[in-house]
C-alpha cells in the first residue's frame, strides 16, 4: 500500500520567537547542496508509493517555488497515484509565480503560517507578513488552481482576546480557507519567548481554555468541523497526511529532524544538517505500532478508538481495562459507547493526562 512522504526544509530568514523546529539561514550554495542530497536520499525509496506528500520546516517557501518544484517533479513522476501534495509557506517569503510553478509541478495543497489575522498580534510573534498579505496570497494560490488552503491559528498568544480570536476566525472563513491548525502556543525552552516568558503578558491557563473553546465554537459556526484535537476542516477537506500518523500508518521522513515509521521500526534524523548532507544514517527509535501507540494516537481524533478499526488492526477487541479505567473519568471529559472511546472537546485540553489513565495497565 502506498505511504506518506515528509521532507523537512529547514530553512527560514529569522527564526520566530516562539519556534524551536530545526532550522537556520541558509545560503544559496548550502540550499542547493541541501536539494541534492534530498533527491539523493530519495533515491533509496523509489520501490515505495507514496500516495501524500508533505513538505514542511522551517519554511519551505524561502527556497524558492523551482528549487521544490524540482524536487516536487522528482517525486511525481515515480508516484503518478499522489491524491495530496502539500507545501508550507510564510507569507513573507512568497514571490510572483509561486503558485503557478507548485501547481504545474503537481502541489494541490497549501499550508500558510498565518497564526492571526490580527496585525498586532502577528508582530509580536516575529510575523512580517500583515493580514492583507495573506489575503492576496491565498487568492494567488486559488488563481494557479490551488483551492485546497490550510491556515495556522495560534491559540493562547501575547494581546489574544476573545474578540480577536473571533476577529480571526471570521478572516479565515471570508478569504476561503478549507483547513485550520489551531494550536495553543508552548513556551519551548530555548527560545526568545522562553527567556522572557514572564514578561509577555500571556493570559493565563483557564483563559487558555476559554480561547480553545470558543476557537472551536467560532470555527464550527464557520463550517469548520473539528477532526482533531487541532484540526478542522471545511467540505471535508482533512489533512490526508497528518491523518496518517494519527491512524499510526505508515510514512517516511526526509531531512534533519524528521522521522519515519516503517516496516514496524520508527526512526529519524539528527537535527544536524552537516550529518545528513554527509549521508548519515538514521536514528534507531525502537518498534512501532502497537496497540498502545496507536489508541494514543487514535484518541487525538475525535472519532477516537473504535471497536471495528481495532479488530481491523489487532484481530482483538479495546481490552476491557480501558472501559474500566474509563469509569474514574469524568463524564464531561469522555465518550464511551460500545462501538468505542473517544474524548470531548474539554477531554482534549487534559488529552495527555486523559490518554495516560485510558491505557493505564494496558
Amino acid at each position: 500500500m502506498p505511504i506518506g512522504l515528509y521532507i523537512h526544509f529547514p530553512f527560514c530568514k529569522s527564526k520566530c520567537p516562539y519556534c524551536d523546529f530545526y532550522s537556520l539561514c541558509g545560503k544559496n550554495d548550502l540550499i542547493d547542496r541541501y536539494c541534492d542530497a534530498v533527491i539523493d536520499r530519495l533515491k533509496a525509496f523509489s520501490d515505495i508509493r507514496f500516495d501524500t506528500v508533505y513538505f514542511g520546516g522551517g519554511t519551505p517557501s524561502v527556497i524558492g517555488a523551482d528549487k521544490l518544484s524540482k524536487i516536487a517533479e522528482h517525486i511525481t513522476s515515480d508516484n503518478p497515484d499522489i491524491t495530496e501534495f502539500t507545501v508550507e509557506c510564510n507569507p513573507s517569503s512568497i514571490t510572483d509565480g509561486f503558485f503557478d510553478i507548485l501547481r504545474e509541478a503537481g502541489v494541490n495543497r497549501i499550508s500558510m503560517g498565518m497564526q492571526s489575522a490580527v496585525d498586532r498580534e502577528r508582530k509580536k510573534l516575529g510575523r512580517s507578513a500583515s493580514s492583507d498579505t495573506v489575503y492576496n496570497h491565498i487568492q494567488g494560490a486559488k488563481r494557479a488552481g490551488i483551492d485546497n488552503i490550510s491556515l495556522d491559528l495560534m491559540l493562547g498568544i501575547p494581546y489574544q482576546t476573545l474578540d480577536t480570536l473571533k476577529t480571526s476566525v471570521e478572516f479565515c472563513s471570508q478569504v476561503g480557507a478549507s483547513h485550520i491548525s489551531a494550536y495553543l502556543l508552548k513556551i519551548e525552552e530555548g527560545t526568545p519567548f522562553y527567556s522572557k516568558k514572564d514578561t509577555l503578558a500571556l493570559p493565563d491557563e483557564d483563559y487558555c481554555c476559554d480561547l480553545y473553546l470558543e476557537a472551536v465554537s467560532q470555527l464550527k459556526k464557520h463550517g469548520f468541523l473539528q477532526y482533531e484535537i487541532s484540526n478542522f476542516a471545511k467540505d471535508n477537506r482533512v489533512s490526508h497526511h497528518n491523518l496518517k500518523y494519527w491512524n499510526c500508518d505508515e510514512y517516511i521522513g526526509i531531512g534533519p529532524s524528521a522521522h519515519s515509521f516503517f516496516n514496524g521500526k520508527r526512526f529519524f534524523c539528527d537535527r544536524d544538517i552537516n550529518a545528513f548532507l554527509n549521508g548519515a544514517s538514521p536514528v534507531d527509535d525502537g518498534d512501532g505500532g502497537d496497540f498502545a501507540e496507536y489508541a494514543m494516537l487514535r484518541l487525538r481524533l475525535c472519532e477516537g478508538i473504535t471497536e471495528v478499526g481495532t479488530y481491523e488492526r489487532f484481530s482483538h477487541s479495546i481490552p476491557t481495562i480501558m472501559y474500566e479505567n474509563a469509569k474514574h473519568i469524568p463524564k464531561n471529559l469522555i465518550c464511551v459507547k460500545n462501538d468505542g472511546i473517544s474524548l470531548t472537546c474539554e477531554g482534549f485540553l487534559l488529552s495527555n493526562q486523559i490518554i495516560g489513565e485510558l491505557l493505564n495497565n494496558v
